[in-house]
């Protein structure tokens, strides 16, 4: 079994307009198979800086390349890391958002609905917060509030409530005792497409992975060249919604940033106009993919 299939694999790499001797950025290295991509098309010159915080993608390496350089970070320090290896502007920075095959797949690791799991969903095991401390700790407001702003769920006051309730008798340490603490939801609501959304609010609210990518986008703007490019794939709509704002109007609103005289603050001109999603076979051969939505932006 592969470590992590690709998504997008040739739709991102190709809007990164590669050159030869340039410097790049992949900020998500999963199984490698962006950065191996982007590998192949550069010369002796050019250098590839590619990043991951799990233990288990550094082990799974298997690409030897002088031109390559491996960090285990997350994402939002990737102007540390290659400041201090010399580098202040790069050509491209990729990051596909999605969670690997690998972690969804390792029961351990405790991202999936699937199965009697213990509840981790921790992308770097170095985190203290994981997904069982989140539900035996967090208050009531907090739950309802990551529930709802991450996984848009309607009825998310009730849901936060029926763990608060569970959890005084018993702590939730796995999947079965987290759906025994919302049973009393009717089981249409148990459907997968709900558990979805629940397992993916408490998983980003678990790495903090809202505040990681406007860190990123942030820095992506600084460490940019002219004509440099961002490529960005994201899965849900909260991401989707700030890096199209990023790309867009440069702000995480629908709103332009503006100068101390008034006129538009602009970052990047957006080199496609609608997101690229995956082919319908693409889909077939690989359902991950099946929300997946690549943005690019062109630095000004």
């Amino acid at each position: 079994m592969k470590y992590h299939v690709p998504v997008l694999l040739n739709e991102s790499v190709n809007g990164l307009s590669i050159k030869p001797s340039g410097t790049y950025v992949d900020l998500t290295f999963g199984g490698g198979g962006h950065s191996k991509l982007i590998l192949e098309k550069l010369n002796l010159n050019g250098k590839l800086f590619s990043f991951d915080t799990d233990d288990d993608a550094i082990k799974e390496n298997k690409i030897k390349n002088d031109n390559f350089h491996l960090i285990q970070s997350n994402f939002k320090f990737f102007d540390l890391h290659i400041k201090e290896r010399g580098i202040n502007k790069v050509d491209g920075i990729l990051a596909d958002l999605g969670v690997s095959s690998h972690q969804i797949d390792n029961k351990e690791r405790g991202f999936s609905y699937m199965g009697n799991n213990k509840l981790d969903m921790r992308m770097s095991i170095k985190n203290d917060l994981s997904a069982e401390e989140l539900l035996n700790n967090y208050d009531q407001n907090s739950l309802q509030n990551i529930l709802f702003e991450y996984g848009d769920i309607k009825n998310s006051k009730i849901i936060a409530k029926e763990i608060i309730s569970y959890r005084e008798k018993k702590r939730i340490r796995n999947n079965e005792d987290l759906f025994e603490a919302i049973q009393s939801i009717s089981e249409k609501k148990l459907s997968y497409k709900f558990l979805s959304k629940l397992y993916q609010a408490i998983r980003i609210e678990v790495n903090d992975e809202i505040n990681s990518l406007k860190e990123m986008l942030e820095k992506s703007v600084e460490f940019l060249n002219s004509s440099g490019r961002l490529v960005i794939i994201s899965y849900h709509s909260v991401e989707d919604r700030l890096v199209k704002n990023f790309i867009n109007k440069s702000s995480f609103n629908s709103d332009f940033n503006k100068d101390l005289y008034g006129r538009k603050i602009e970052y990047f001109k957006r080199i496609n106009k609608k997101p690229i999603v995956p082919t319908d076979e693409e889909k077939a051969l690989n359902t991950r993919s099946r929300s997946a939505k690549l943005r690019i932006g062109e630095k000004l």
